[in-house]
């Protein structure tokens, strides 16, 4: 374990004081509201659905340019440091450097690892018509580092990281900041000689991981996911359990596991696996009628039963290659798990026309009774089921009564199906799954030799024997973040920020601005906390004390200092954000020790 560090606020506030004693110029640039851009809205546009979409376009964080594309405006970016700035914190405590990569990618390079046609990647072409990429995730340019400059095992290990700006052509950016076409993120990369080098930094990185959503106050849930286009080696994603998230996580109230739906392995117990289905009470196969039934909900509707006694034949084309897969009728395929078990490089469902030439029928009839030189691949649910409805492949017409090993027999049985809430969970397999939604604001990746060894970044063994360096990819959406935070943390009157990343850490109201004696005691408090290193935003503006108050709370700045009519007896106001019954009065010369203290403990 490491020794214990100073929260970065305490080590500010530590040489803040120790320049004080020494005599430092105490002169502060005073950051005004007045002076400074904060651009709040009222209403609430009509375009953001998201709580985190209105509250940073009425709040002033943001504002877009174009469907998936946002500037940041000041708080927004103050935001951004403060997140980039604790990130950097946990990367020095593990002796991971900071770097900075280009954003354009030689197509040639991309072509080394089969990424250049990937979907959403932006192209384009120079003057000399040659062909670049704008980045959008940078596993190629580290590599290309590595097989420049880790040459050796004295090399190895090595932690790499930068924070830059990641382009992806995204078919449906949504949600604000959640989905964007343009966005900063976070990105590191691990370099070892072997899979144990791996997995320590594997670990290292992760626990960084978890130090920073700590710090930052952002509770994540640790899920097993799919590593995409990035790696197909173990990979966890870090999620904000959020109603407004993209993904339904699994999670096990007795264990603890945690797994993307799309990830999650389906429990099929093994007496299952291994014992023939009964035969007896099969009822005898017959055709049905079932005019303009396509869909499982068509068909039970017309049948008089439930989806989950049909099975639905579904044509996918692997690599060129037609199969038929089959799945309950509540039941989703998981393209991921077919994908991996056909080790297909791409799979989609078949066309209209390629589902007619192969069953015979229009889409929506195919079923597995009389196929034949077509590969069958059934779930696994399916070896319990008998006397079930699937397509008859013919126009309007159904099978009851379908059995396996009667009526057809599947090339092979798998877990392909979309993992679901009341699942047995893979792991305690004691207790069952409950589902939530989820918010992925980190991801990472062993990828092992995925990269390095198509593009030959190898290093040379004690023993002169060349191998190929052992990857890890670790990533944070940066920008996504300030939508996951306030997702996370916000009220009524808008956002709630923590401390360590607030735009402000405090807030100076001066209810008066033409009262001079207000006005100096904003400026003499404002002074003392810049004194201590607090990042401070006094309001100045001829406005009424009610929409001061108002914006206050609309930004989210966790402490708010009220100088008014208290002034008087020798006390403000000082209120916690998050807390609305919180307000206090404080005499003028403890106020910035009350707030400092305040702060200590928020953090």
């Amino acid at each position: 374990m490491r020794p214990p560090r100073f929260h970065r606020y305490n080590r500010l506030l530590f040489h803040s004081l120790v320049r004080v004693t020494c005599g430092a110029q105490k002169d502060f640039t005073t950051l005004k509201y007045s002076e400074y851009f904060i651009p709040t809205l009222r209403d609430v546009p009509a375009e953001a659905e998201l709580v985190s979409h209105q509250l940073l376009l009425r709040a002033g964080f943001v504002r877009k340019l174009s469907a998936g594309v946002y500037t940041l405006l000041p708080l927004g970016w103050r935001v951004v440091q403060k997140i980039e700035s604790v990130l950097r914190d946990e990367m020095d405590a593990i002796a991971c450097a900071e770097m900075r990569m280009p954003t354009l990618h030689p197509r040639e390079m991309l072509e080394e690892t089969g990424r250049w046609n990937v979907d959403v990647v932006y192209k384009l072409q120079d003057r000399r018509e040659a062909e670049f990429a704008l980045g959008f995730t940078h596993e190629e340019v580290m590599t290309d580092i590595a097989r420049r400059d880790m040459r050796s095992w004295r090399d190895l290990p090595r932690l790499l990281y930068q924070n830059q700006t990641k382009f992806r052509d995204e078919p449906r950016p949504r949600g604000g900041m959640i989905r964007t076409r343009e966005f900063i993120m976070f990105d590191a990369y691990s370099f070892d000689r072997d899979e144990a080098g791996m997995d320590v930094s594997y670990q290292k990185l992760k626990g960084a991981y978890d130090n920073f959503f700590a710090r930052i106050q952002l509770p994540v849930v640790t899920a097993e996911a799919d590593g995409g286009a990035i790696g197909d080696l173990d990979n966890h994603e870090f999620m904000v359990l959020s109603e407004s998230g993209e993904d339904t996580i699994l999670l096990c109230p007795n264990c603890g596991y945690a797994a993307n739906a799309e990830r999650c392995t389906v429990l099929t117990p093994e007496s299952v696996l291994s014992s023939a289905p009964a035969s007896n009470g099969d009822k005898p196969l017959e055709m049905v009628s079932t005019p303009g039934a396509r869909t499982i909900d068509e068909v039970a509707g017309l049948l008089g039963t439930s989806a989950n006694n049909l099975v639905k034949t579904l044509i996918y084309v692997a690599d060129g290659t037609p199969v038929a897969v089959l799945v309950r009728g509540d039941h989703e395929v998981n393209e991921i798990k077919l994908r991996r078990l056909l080790k297909a490089e791409s799979l989609g469902l078949a066309d209209s026309a390629t589902v007619e030439r192969i069953t015979g029928a229009p889409v929506g009839f195919a079923g597995p009774v009389g196929v034949i030189g077509l590969r069958l691949i059934a779930d696994n649910s399916l070896l319990t089921m008998r006397n079930f409805i699937a397509g008859a492949n013919q126009a309007d017409a159904h099978y009851v009564h379908v059995n396996l090993g009667r009526d057809f027999s599947p090339t092979e049985y798998a877990d392909i199906r979309v993992a679901v809430a009341k699942d047995l969970c893979p792991s305690c397999r004691t207790e069952k799954l409950e589902d939530a939604r989820g918010i992925e604001v980190g991801h990472i990746f062993k990828l092992g030799s995925k990269y390095s060894a198509p593009m030959g970044a190898n290093y040379t063994e004690e023993s002169g024997a060349a191998k190929p360096i052992q990857m890890g990819s670790y990533g944070i959406g940066i920008t996504r973040l300030l939508a996951a935070l306030i997702e996370n943390s916000h009220d009524k009157d808008g956002i709630i920020w923590p401390v360590a990343v607030a735009p402000f850490s405090v807030i100076i109201v001066v209810t008066y601005i033409k009262d001079e004696a207000l006005v100096k005691a904003g400026q003499e408090l404002h002074d003392a906390l810049r004194a201590r290193g607090v990042d401070v935003l006094l309001d100045d503006r001829d406005e009424r004390a009610g929409i001061k108050f108002k914006d206050a709370d609309l930004i989210g700045i966790p402490v708010r200092v009220v100088i008014g009519k208290g002034l008087a007896n020798g006390t403000v106001e000082i209120k916690v954000r998050k807390n609305s019954n919180s307000a206090r009065e404080a005499p003028v010369a403890e106020a910035a020790n009350t707030v400092v203290a305040l702060l200590s403990d928020l953090s």
